[in-house]
């Protein structure tokens, strides 16, 4: 697995600390993996914003069009964007004072991931936070 990732005692640490996760790229659609992903999430209890210019609600949160309209500081950001499009969602991550920067699988930008972890945020890439939370802390 390629990709950057504490390892899994830190890993499960951070899962367990986190309550607000901001999802980039949320779709609206029961069959996409953003939404599946969400939903997961949600049904273990942490607390999702859906971050999508395109979408007004999602999973029964109000959309968001970037990090920077929310109304509070996720304690982590899952991007669900191409690779190219991580710089400025890594960029707001640390501008609003996000604790976890997680790039869903098959999504690295090395360049946007060590600017995040100098600025004291913890950095998963092309890893599924899902399968993680799985594999880590099982289905709740």
């Amino acid at each position: 697995m390629s990709g950057r990732a504490p390892q899994d005692l830190e890993l499960a640490a951070l899962l367990r600390s986190m309550r607000t996760i901001a999802v980039v790229g949320l779709s609206p659609r029961p069959d996409r993996p953003s939404h599946a992903v969400a939903a997961y999430l949600q049904r273990q209890g942490y607390r999702v914003l859906p971050v999508n210019p395109a979408i007004d609600e999602v999973l029964g949160e109000r959309g968001y069009p970037d990090l920077d309209a929310l109304p509070a500081v996720p304690d982590a950001v899952v991007v669900f964007r191409r690779s190219a499009d991580v710089p400025p969602v890594a960029d707001a991550a640390v501008r609003r004072g996000a604790r976890v920067l997680w790039l869903q699988e098959g999504i690295t930008r090395p360049d946007s991931e060590e600017a995040a972890a100098r600025a004291g945020l913890s950095v998963v890439s092309d890893r599924c936070i899902m399968r993680e939370h799985r594999r880590l802390l099982g289905p709740g």
